[in-house]
């Protein structure tokens, strides 16, 4: 055990609701009739679609490429046959759509060959090809591309390895439930990555309100040298990446910089636990396990197929007639979903359903009074009252020099405020607006650099027309005066294949003119057959005069 730890500033402590859904163990979800496999499930580009309406798919397959190196592909979670590509509104909080695959099973549940591999015998790279190829994310919730995070930083190596089992949001327990039941899987996937970075050590930290999910995990590590599972204190939101990173280490990280600069990296559980499977298996990332818990009669977690519609995992946990909104997440960090007929992503860790008597409404916004208490809960060290007056002000040079991006939208400001402030929505607000004024920047800059191009093109070209237009005034005025006009500048030689091209092409224009007859000249009386013939005579002693050169004036 670690002799100490560290801490972190700020921070809540409310009430956990995690009894609720651990009484049963993990059930597999039923597969539903239809899944819509959105194509974007991760940070970076949006996979590339490989497959079309009418196409028969196996589990497992992918429907997906990765688009560049920083992104991760995306699979059917059942065998079945493609019903459509096509946009379909996603469960986040913009509310915006994405193409996503629709497939109908065919409830054979038949999977692709796979491919296990013993991961001593691979090197880091290949490794780390193979998880981009099975859409291995971080499963935590910010969903970033794992393959992308094990690189190594500028030392080449990650010296410490932290897995984050900590789970502080309230209401969810789909880590506590994984770690309790496949440890083992858990400990695999962690020699993996461990594998992949070179770490010296590996610190599992899991807060101290889950004293069976640390048993399980001590069991399971034993046997992994410099590995060691940290009861952390049970306080919101620990289970921040930098904030769990900062207890074990004593590591801070800032904004804008990685952990990977620092010699230590991150990954959840369930992300350790989808590597195993990947690697071991040979089963890319198809499904992950939901907390579903709230006001509904059978709380729980199920394993679910990325896909299934949230309407069918209602009506597996049945909620109470009371309930009147569903969020995706937890009370802190989720957020209210606008309809119920989207699909589980691979960033979906808890449907939890509301109700007024669980979760009674703020009630009114009211004036800022200034108390401090979001200064003093505030877990980035920010001042959220200042951050609040200058988002609302649409002061954003101010608020991004108050921190704002540094902000983790965790949600601790909004809990403790008594005026019912829902200041994380000003910070997004004000997030969204500076990202969308920074790309409006970077189109205007182009565009002016473009106009600016095309009109140095545009004098350029006056310039060159000018001056050959001068140079042919001048040779005019020379001819004119009886004064031999100055030598054209010398074009560069031409090779020999390039000149019998060009004579080539002169005799051809020269037989094809010359093969020209006149059209319409039938019945004509002899007086026009003898101009007809006057006037050719005529032309044919122009050109014969255009042959030969003119004699030097004296």
């Amino acid at each position: 055990m670690l002799a100490a730890l560290f801490k972190f500033r700020g921070g809540v402590k409310p009430a956990s609701h995690k009894d609720e859904s651990t009484q049963a163990p993990i059930a597999r979800a039923p597969l539903s009739a239809r899944l819509f496999v959105p194509l974007r499930q991760s940070a970076g580009a949006a996979p590339l679609p490989l497959v079309r309406a009418g196409q028969r798919v196996l589990k497992g397959e992918t429907v997906g490429a990765p688009d560049g190196n920083f992104s991760a592909a995306v699979h059917a979670p059942t065998s079945g046959t493609v019903l459509a590509v096509e946009p379909r509104m996603l469960p986040h909080p913009s509310g915006l759509s994405a193409p996503c695959v629709v497939i109908e099973p065919d409830g054979e549940e038949r999977w692709i060959e796979r491919a296990p591999v013993d991961y001593r015998a691979e090197s880091p790279d290949a490794l780390r090809d193979r998880l981009r190829d099975a859409g291995i994310v971080g499963l935590g919730g910010a969903t970033f591309p794992s393959h992308i995070k094990l690189r190594p930083g500028a030392a080449g190596r990650i010296a410490t390895l932290v897995i984050n089992g900590a789970e502080c949001e309230p209401w969810i327990t789909c880590d506590d439930l994984l770690m309790r039941e496949r440890a083992a899987g858990i400990a695999d996937g962690i020699a993996v990555l461990r594998h992949i970075v070179s770490a010296e050590r590996v610190l599992v930290g899991i807060e101290d309100n889950k004293p069976q999910a640390i048993a399980a995990m001590r069991a399971a590590v034993a046997g992994i040298a410099g590995a060691e599972v940290v009861a952390v204190p049970t306080r919101y939101p620990a289970g921040g990446e930098k904030q769990l990173i900062r207890v074990l280490t004593g590591i801070e990280i800032p904004y804008g910089r990685f952990g990977t600069e620092f010699g230590v990296q991150c990954f959840n559980v369930g992300t350790a636990y989808a590597t195993h499977r990947a690697i071991a298996h040979g089963e890319p990332l198809v499904s992950r396990v939901v907390t579903l818990t709230g006001n509904v009669e059978r709380p729980g977690n199920r394993e679910v197929p990325i896909g299934t519609p949230i309407d069918d995992l209602l009506g597996l946990a049945a909620p109470r007639p009371d309930t009147d909104r569903i969020i995706m997440g937890g009370p802190m960090m989720g957020f209210a979903l606008p309809r119920t007929d989207l699909p589980i992503t691979k960033a979906a860790n808890c449907i939890l359903a509301a109700s007024p008597a669980l979760f009674p409404h703020a009630g009114p916004e009211m004036p800022c009074i200034r108390c401090g208490a979001c200064t003093r809960a505030c877990p980035a060290e920010l001042q959220p009252h200042e951050l609040y007056w200058f988002a609302r002000a649409r002061n954003f040079g101010k608020a991004q020099e108050y921190g704002i991006f540094d902000c983790i939208e965790c949600g601790c400001c909004a809990y403790v405020c008594p005026s019912n402030i829902r200041l994380v929505d000003y910070y997004r607000f004000a997030k969204t607006s500076m990202r969308a004024l920074e790309r409006e920047k970077a189109a205007a800059d182009a565009a002016r650099s473009r106009f600016e191009f095309r009109n140095q093109r545009s004098e350029r070209e006056a310039k060159e027309k000018a001056a050959r237009l001068a140079a042919k005034t001048a040779a005019a005025r020379q001819a004119i005066a009886g004064e031999k006009p100055a030598a054209a500048p010398a074009l560069p030689p031409l090779d020999a294949a390039k000149k019998a091209l060009i004579a080539a092409a002169i005799a051809r224009a020269q037989a094809q003119k010359e093969g020209v007859q006149p059209k319409n000249v039938d019945n004509l009386t002899p007086e026009k057959q003898a101009e007809i013939r006057e006037i050719e005579a005529r032309r044919a002693q122009v050109r014969e005069m255009a042959k030969t050169p003119p004699e030097e004036p004296v």
